[in-house]
C-alpha cells in the first residue's frame, strides 16, 4: 500500500464514491454526536479511500445540520491521511461556468452557529489558517480532475454562506466586491476541523450555477442546478479513479500532519480525562505521547 489513505465527503449529487475494490460499508460513532451517516472504505488500486455522504442518505441534512465535527472524526478514526472534499458550488466570475471543476485555495467565512472546534472544555488550541488548503493535494486531484475530463481552474476564493436559501442579488454583488470566486454553503467549518484533526484538506468545487449576480438572469433555479449536478458526479466519481493513479507511490509527510504540535495553549498536565477521551481520534497523535492522569 502507498500509504495514502484519502478520505472523501461528498456533497450535493455525489451520495456514493463510485466503484470501489474491497468495498465495506461501515456504522463509526463519534465522540461529537451523529455523522450524517456511514463511511464506505475500500480501494482504488493501491490506495484506500474512505467516503461519506455529507447531507446523509437522501440528502436529508441542510447545510445548517450536518454534524461537521461528527463526519471529520468518524474519518480520522478510520485512518484517513488526507481528505478531499467534493461540493456543489455557485459561480461568481463569468469564467467559471455551469460545469467547471474550481480547486478552491482561499475561503470566507460567513456561516453563523455552527460548531467550529474540537477544542474547548478542558483542552484549549489555536492552529494556524493562513491557507486552509493543503497545495500538495489540492494540486494531485486538480491533475486527476482534468484526466477524468473536466474543465479545471487552479485556485479560487469560496465563500461559506450559512444557507439553505440561495443569496441575495445584493449579496451576490457583494461577494465579488470582497474578491470571491465561488459561494457554498458547507466548506466552514469543514476546512476549520480539519487542519485542528492534522488533516491535509482539498476542495474540488462543482459549479452548477451562475448564483445571481448576474442582474439579467433569473434567481437560481434548483431544477437547473440537479440537472448540471448529474454530469458533475460522473465526473467527479471517475476523478478519483484518475487520483489514485496520479498520486505520489509514497505518502511523504505534511507539516498538516503535525499541526498540534504547536497549536495546543493548555498545559499538558491540566488535561482532563474527559477531555483526552473526547479528542482520542482528533488528536490521538498528542494524547498518545503526552498522557496525563488529571481528572
Amino acid at each position: 500500500m502507498s500509504g495514502w489513505h484519502i478520505g472523501v465527503i461528498g456533497g450535493s449529487g455525489l451520495y456514493e464514491p463510485g466503484a470501489l475494490e474491497d468495498a465495506q460499508e461501515i456504522a463509526v460513532k463519534s465522540a461529537f454526536g451523529e455523522p450524517s451517516g456511514p463511511i464506505t472504505t475500500g480501494r482504488i488500486g493501491p490506495v484506500r479511500f474512505t467516503f461519506i455522504a455529507r447531507h446523509g442518505e437522501g440528502h436529508a441534512l441542510s447545510p445548517s445540520h450536518v454534524n461537521y465535527r461528527a463526519n471529520v472524526d468518524v474519518l480520522k478514526r478510520a485512518g484517513v491521511t488526507d481528505l478531499l472534499a467534493i461540493s456543489a458550488i455557485g459561480s461568481l466570475q463569468e469564467e467559471l461556468a455551469p460545469g467547471t471543476f474550481v480547486a478552491v485555495d482561499q475561503l470566507i467565512d460567513r456561516t453563523t452557529g455552527r460548531e467550529r472546534s474540537f477544542f474547548g472544555n478542558g483542552i484549549v488550541a489555536h492552529v494556524p489558517l493562513a491557507d486552509p488548503v493543503c497545495p500538495r493535494l489540492s494540486g494531485h486531484v486538480a491533475k486527476a480532475a482534468a484526466k477524468a475530463g473536466a474543465k479545471i481552474h487552479k485556485g479560487g476564493t469560496y465563500v461559506a454562506i450559512e444557507g439553505p436559501q440561495f443569496s441575495t442579488r445584493a449579496e451576490s454583488h457583494m461577494y465579488r466586491a470582497w474578491g470571491a470566486d465561488v459561494v457554498g454553503m458547507t466548506a466552514m467549518p469543514e476546512a476549520r476541523l480539519a487542519r485542528e484533526a492534522e488533516l491535509p484538506y482539498a476542495l474540488i468545487g462543482m459549479v452548477t450555477d451562475y448564483d445571481c449576480w448576474r442582474d439579467a438572469q433569473d434567481d437560481v433555479d434548483v431544477t437547473d442546478i440537479l440537472r448540471v449536478m448529474k454530469g458533475n458526479a460522473d465526473t467527479a466519481k471517475a476523478m478519483l479513479s484518475k487520483l489514485a493513479q496520479v498520486l505520489p507511490k509514497t505518502r511523504s509527510a505534511s507539516p498538516i500532519d503535525t499541526i498540534l504540535d504547536s497549536a495546543i495553549i493548555t498545559p499538558r498536565d491540566q488535561w482532563p480525562v474527559s477531555a483526552r477521551t473526547r479528542l482520542d481520534a482528533v488528536a490521538g497523535r498528542m494524547i498518545e505521547i503526552f498522557p496525563t492522569t488529571k481528572e
